[in-house]
């Protein structure tokens, strides 16, 4: 071999180590294989489960129901069992306390509508009339709505509403169906979360360490105390707002002032954000059907009294009961509604108010440098000062 010319690492004889690090830099690293592996198998597993979850959603919302209601019920079932009443018979005793109260004001506001329809479509001929005068009076003194009329009596207009109408109640027999049987699916879960609500507390912290039980139970307890407070609060201001309201459409001669004050009480107090609006739509609506002038004074009670809540009642109630502030339970609503539709809306605020109190008391709290507050509104206030 040629001394002025060394050997090439490519020339190495087989075998020699220099061939074999040269095929040990060429395999793929471990790693490598192993994170191409976790990464396909996470995504195979998220993609699953999304399928699942979007599945089974109507569940999910059902047992999410279910167990908002076993906090909100358990309080009352927890009272009667301090009376010697057994959990279960407890259970039964608050749902036909709650089923009375259903029909009895589903009958009364049904009792209500269906009156005020009937005078509707007997009073129309009359209301015709009177915009055919008005019109003449203020447009045109060519305008004649006589044939409106005598086609909506004679014609079948009549008829067709009621045949419509009876149409819409068939079709709405399949939805109050399905209603019927997610109604009993959630009373079902209900039942059995808060009548085994000790046993299942125990069975869940059978499997969490001393520490964990504490926190579980503690989170547990305080969902039920602000749930409960949650339907305290409005329970009371949904009673004095049907008080208030029923003073107000007796003075002003409302038809049914009984019915109509306590759909004001209820529908404003648990519609979260849209709900006094959705209730002083219907004592309005049926108001100016009866007498426009008095309906006027019925949009001037409901505006005045929500005024009077919020800055009187709510705060007051609420205080005692669910501490929240304003802007969390507003964002909360919407958030809820977003997420779950009317669903997400009613359970947002009790869920927020949870939340909050969680965190207020398990997070750690520093006191304030009162020095350092007023250095630096000082600050801010030389930067508003011109020159």
């Amino acid at each position: 071999m040629d001394p002025e010319y060394p050997p090439d690492a490519h020339d190495s004889p087989p075998g020699s180590n220099t061939d074999v690090d040269h095929r040990q830099s060429s395999k793929v690293p471990r790693w490598v294989i192993k994170a191409i592996a976790l990464f396909w198998i996470g995504w195979a597993v998220t993609y699953i489960g999304t399928g699942m979850v979007r599945n089974l959603r109507a569940l999910l919302v059902v047992m999410l129901i279910s167990l908002f209601l076993s906090f909100a019920i358990e309080p009352a079932v927890n009272r009667l069992e301090g009376w010697g009443l057994r959990r279960g018979l407890g259970v039964w005793i608050v749902y036909l306390c709650l089923f009375f109260a259903t029909v009895g004001f589903s009958a009364a506001i049904g009792t209500a509508l269906a009156t005020q329809i009937n005078s509707l479509v007997e009073e129309a001929p009359r209301y015709l009339d009177d915009m055919e005068g008005w019109l003449q009076n203020n447009i045109d003194e060519d305008i004649d709505l006589q044939q409106v009329s005598d086609e909506f009596v004679d014609g079948g207009g009549v008829s067709d509403l009621a045949t419509r109408f009876a149409d819409d109640v068939v079709s709405l027999g399949t939805s109050v169906l399905n209603v019927v049987f997610q109604t009993f699916t959630v009373l079902l879960f209900t039942f059995y979360l808060v009548a085994e609500g000790p046993q299942l507390r125990r069975n869940v912290c059978s499997f969490l360490q001393p520490h964990r039980q504490r926190t579980v139970l503690a989170v547990w307890d305080l969902a039920i105390e602000k749930t409960g407070g949650y339907i305290s609060s409005r329970g009371i201001l949904a009673v004095l707002s049907a008080a208030v309201h029923y003073i107000a459409f007796t003075i002003l001669g409302v038809p049914f002032p009984v019915p109509l004050a306590i759909w004001v009480g209820v529908m404003s107090q648990f519609i979260p954000v849209i709900g006094t609006y959705f209730a002083g739509a219907l004592p309005l609506l049926i108001t100016l059907v009866d007498n426009p002038r008095t309906a006027l004074g019925v949009l001037v009670v409901v505006i005045a009294y929500q005024q009077l809540e919020n800055y009187l009642f709510a705060p007051r109630v609420t205080a005692e009961t669910m501490e929240i502030h304003v802007a969390v339970a507003y964002g909360s609503v919407i958030a809820g509604g977003a997420l779950l539709g009317v669903v997400g809306a009613l359970l947002a605020l009790p869920f927020a108010a949870t939340t909050q109190a969680f965190v207020s008391g398990y997070r750690q709290h520093f006191d304030v440098a009162e020095d350092t507050l007023a250095e630096s509104a000082e600050r801010r206030g030389r930067r508003r000062r011109p020159g």
